[in-house]
């Protein structure tokens, strides 16, 4: 009775650890969800152990009795059993070890058809047991007797144990975090396997494989399984707080239609949502004859059909559209964006109502303020970030998630005790220096909870060093929804920044180019125009120390060269008027305002000297008029006088009638 008491205790012992895992995943593996492998192998190995403690404890109570010739039959058979849910705990437990690390190949092939063949030959021998006690015996006493079968069968389920037990710590030793320490615990637990299988060969009456069993059971509950679901419990609190931006989330089966839904806001609840469903394609059809603005809705309906969902959402990271839907009987725009999961067998769908951001955004824009709304969002888009810190506010505890995929899956980088005296240790190493002490400021405790009192989140963004080289990145902080925890996001920001100055280059070129002249380089007459408007701002603003003058200028006998020279020759003359006042008033503006028209803006040194400037030009154009060869230009100049003169054109208007004067004085 004594042996029976340990299996018996163990079976309940593995029925209260595991009785919740048993219920939640069952024995049976879902092809259309791969996630569901690992916890379902898990539960075939607890299942197999389970029945290897019934029947070793069966055979213990039992055998006390072997003397008894009628419950030898019985025992026998349960000899049987013995090893054969031995055997099978062995392949329970690779199947599962293949199925936790995820990985395909030819290791893992290996391991299984080992393990398969191992537990084939097995039985072969249980079976062959029956004609040839290969296995174990009974002797005339009805007492057991183990064979040598029965050692190389232990034998060689050591090595298998022992070979999964050096691949493991081979992946471990790769791996990082959290998840090494995992590998190792799976290490470590069939290493018990086949140290406690020796133990059996040695004490061949004493339930050593037993409790060997449920060592490992226990190791895998307390260093594998209470680890993922800690994590688990943070993924969710953070999906949970970044959930709190839509009204509605949906996850939708694609095939089936069947779908869970999750809603927080009150206002969406008055849609009557349900939790679960059966067929989102026809219920969502009904809904938005319901509920969608009537001009919307044959809009609306377009993006629900099956075939239509998986096309929009084919090869892409979302897709997302905008319709308005009947609120409290008043019309609001809400934003709908669907994405599928990793496995692509499901949609999520999440509804949000952005009618608020809407109007902000339209007063904004006429108040010519620029804004950023962006909503923190679900855990399905954190691939918006490269990391994500999850702070504790009362310790500084943190662990760092590592955005690894499109599909926004979190994985853990690294944890720490105090997340900001290292970001004070690191911000010299990492940060750009001109941008240290902002940074510093930022990553202040009090000054985050300050900041976050009366706001959603806040962000900076600044330079951090990579190879020598700078880039741009931005730091965003929010708090959970029950204010116990930071939750601060870092992204490369530095594509977006280069392309926004590149983009303020473009755009300071296409003005200068929309300023020049095409045919002679100079100013063209909407520079002038724009020069005219800020000298006259500074004359009607009163300012009485302005000195300018205009020199209007007219290229004579154009229309002649034109005429019998042809075009060509014309814009050449005209190229040659403009590089002629260019190079005397060397320290002033030109401008082509019209075909044969120039204006120049005399001002500093060139105004000083004005007077010997234009009887430079003047000796010039009677030298070229003389030997026949080089530019004839007609030319007035006139003075801006502040007691007089109300407009620019004032001063235009003089110097053009002198340019005319000028213009009769060389045809005579």
């Amino acid at each position: 009775m004594l042996y029976a008491m340990v299996p018996a205790s163990l079976l309940i012992i593995n029925m209260i650890l595991n009785g919740e895992s048993l219920k939640r995943y069952g024995f049976i593996e879902k092809k259309s969800d791969a996630t569901n492998s690992v916890p379902v192998r898990y539960n075939l190995f607890l299942l197999a152990a389970s029945f290897y403690f019934i029947v070793d404890m069966t055979w213990g109570i039992l055998y006390e009795h072997h003397d008894i010739p009628a419950l030898f039959p019985i025992i026998y058979y349960l000899t049987v059993f013995y090893f054969m849910f031995m055997l099978l705990t062995m392949l329970a437990w690779v199947r599962y070890i293949v199925a936790f690390l995820d990985k395909g190949g030819r290791r893992s092939a290996v391991l299984l058809y080992g393990v398969w063949v191992l537990f084939v030959i097995g039985l072969i021998c249980l079976i062959a047991n029956r004609y040839h006690h290969f296995m174990f015996s009974y002797n005339d006493a009805h007492e057991y007797v183990g064979e040598c079968g029965r050692n190389v069968s232990f034998f060689m389920q050591i090595a298998l144990y022992a070979v999964v037990s050096g691949y493991m710590m081979c992946v471990a030793a790769k791996s990082t975090g959290r998840q090494k320490f995992r590998y190792k615990a799976v290490a470590a637990t069939s290493m018990v396997l086949g140290v406690f299988l020796v133990f059996q060969i040695l004490f061949a009456l004493l339930p050593s494989y037993a409790i060997g069993l449920m060592l490992g059971i226990c190791m895998v509950h307390s260093f594998v399984l209470s680890g993922e679901k800690k994590e688990k419990e943070i993924h969710d609190h953070i999906a949970s707080v970044m959930a709190e931006d839509y009204e509605a989330i949906f996850y939708i089966e694609i095939d089936s239609g069947e779908y869970l839904s999750f809603a927080k806001s009150s206002k969406y609840m008055t849609l009557d949502a349900t939790e679960l469903g059966k067929d989102f394609y026809a219920e969502v059809m009904e809904s938005i004859d319901k509920c969608v603005y009537p001009e919307d809705r044959e809009y609306a309906k377009s993006f629900y059909n099956k075939e239509t969902m998986f096309k929009n959402t084919e090869g892409r990271h979302s897709f997302s559209f905008k319709y308005r839907v009947m609120i409290n009987g008043e019309p609001r725009f809400f934003l709908f964006t669907m994405m599928r999961d990793g496995n692509s067998q499901y949609i999520i769908f999440y509804e949000k109502d952005i009618e608020d951001e809407l109007n902000a955004e339209k007063a904004q824009k006429e108040n010519q303020k620029k804004t950023v709304t962006f909503g923190q969002i679900a855990e399905s888009l954190a691939s918006n970030y490269d990391v994500i810190y999850y702070v504790d506010v009362a310790d500084s505890y943190y662990i760092g998630y590592e955005v690894n995929n499109i599909y926004g899956k979190l994985e853990i980088e690294k944890e720490g005790y105090d997340f900001f005296g290292d970001s004070i240790e690191n911000i010299p190493l990492i940060v750009h220096k001109q941008d240290r002490d902002k940074v510093l400021e930022f990553l202040n405790k009090d000054n985050m909870i300050s900041r976050l009192e009366n706001r959603k989140d806040y962000s900076i963004d600044y330079r951090i060093l990579d190879d020598g080289k700078s880039r741009f990145t931005r730091m965003s902080v929010r708090k959970s929804s029950d204010g116990t925890h930071f939750i601060i996001g870092v992204e490369d920001i530095d594509a977006e920044v280069k392309r926004e100055r590149q983009q303020l280059r473009e755009l300071k070129t296409e003005k200068e180019l929309a300023r020049r002249d095409e045919l002679t380089g100079i100013k063209n007459k909407t520079a002038y125009r724009e020069l005219e408007e800020s000298a006259q701002g500074n004359i009607d603003n009163g300012i009485d120390y302005l000195t300018f003058a205009l020199v209007v200028c007219d290229t004579n006998n154009l229309k002649q060269i034109n005429d019998t020279q042809g075009h060509a020759a014309g814009d050449e003359y005209i190229k040659a008027s403009a590089r002629l006042l260019c190079d005397i008033f060397v320290h002033s503006p030109v401008f082509r305002v019209g075909g044969d028209e120039f204006v120049v803006f005399l001002r500093g040194n060139d105004y000083a000297t004005r007077y010997e400037l234009m009887e430079k030009l003047r000796n010039q154009v009677l030298e070229n008029k003389r030997v026949g060869a080089g530019v004839i230009l007609s030319a007035g100049m006139s003075e801006y006088k502040p007691e007089s003169d109300a407009f620019v054109s004032d001063v235009f208007e003089r110097a053009d009638k002198e340019m005319y004067k000028d213009k009769e004085r060389l045809k005579s």
